[in-house]
């Protein structure tokens, strides 16, 4: 069995599964000039899979390999969706070597949906890799890269008590002034999640940053904390 096999298999079953009506429509959505087959996330999931039931993937370097490939060719969004569910595999969850992996698909995907698609694969590394990517996160929030800038600071959704608050400060903090709507946002998600865990935390680095927070990232890291003075 080749990687190949696998990546065939995968691409075909989407082709299979292909929407025209959503596809023009989830293409427009995107606002991308990528195609689209229009097939739903559960169904790359589903098709996914399946694939690698008949061809299963037995070493960290198929698993980078057929993903680099339905990657880098992706013939249509869903490729892409593909190459990210296969970046879930077990066999990869704890290995450094798939940063350069990620990496990868944060800077050519260059979107929401592919660069937020690795952000709990980044923490799962990072909760066991501390000494490593603590550094790493750290240059990324100062990149020239808005993409990978935003990946620095979503790289600890769903850390929950795991999260480290003072980098998750450190890494907020270089881009409270960038006007990027998509960095703002990130910045008021992190925050909000980790307001489930540490609600006191989150409201004294919001207080202690009000002058610099934009009023997008504000509203969206004390949401939930509204309904819940302290």
């Amino acid at each position: 069995m080749t990687t190949t096999d696998l990546v065939t298999t995968i691409r075909s079953a989407l082709r299979s599964a292909a929407d025209g009506d959503r596809a023009r429509g989830a293409q427009a959505y995107m606002k991308s000039t990528m195609p689209s087959w229009g097939v739903r996330v559960p169904e790359v999931r589903r098709i996914v899979k399946a694939s690698l039931e008949q061809f299963p993937l037995t070493t960290p370097d198929q698993v980078r390999d057929a993903a680099l490939e339905l990657w880098r060719k992706p013939e249509a969004r869903e490729g892409r969706y593909a190459a990210i569910d296969l970046t879930g595999l077990k066999l990869v969850a704890q290995d450094l070597e798939m940063m350069p992996v990620y990496e990868e698909i944060i800077r050519t995907g260059a979107w929401w949906d592919l660069v937020d698609g690795v952000s709990h694969r980044i923490c799962t590394l990072l909760i066991s890799h501390r000494s490593t990517l603590t550094p790493l996160l750290l240059r990324w929030s100062t990149d020239d890269d808005m993409w990978i800038r935003r990946a620095s600071i979503t790289a600890q959704l769903g850390a929950k008590g795991a999260t480290d608050p003072s980098l998750l400060a450190a890494v907020i903090k270089p881009n409270l002034a960038d006007k990027e709507f998509f960095i703002r946002k990130a910045i008021g998600w992190a925050l909000r999640e980790y307001s489930k865990t540490d609600p006191e935390w989150v409201r004294a680095f919001a207080a202690e940053n009000a002058p610099s927070l934009s009023p997008l990232s504000k509203r969206e890291a004390l949401r939930l904390l509204a309904t819940h003075p302290s």
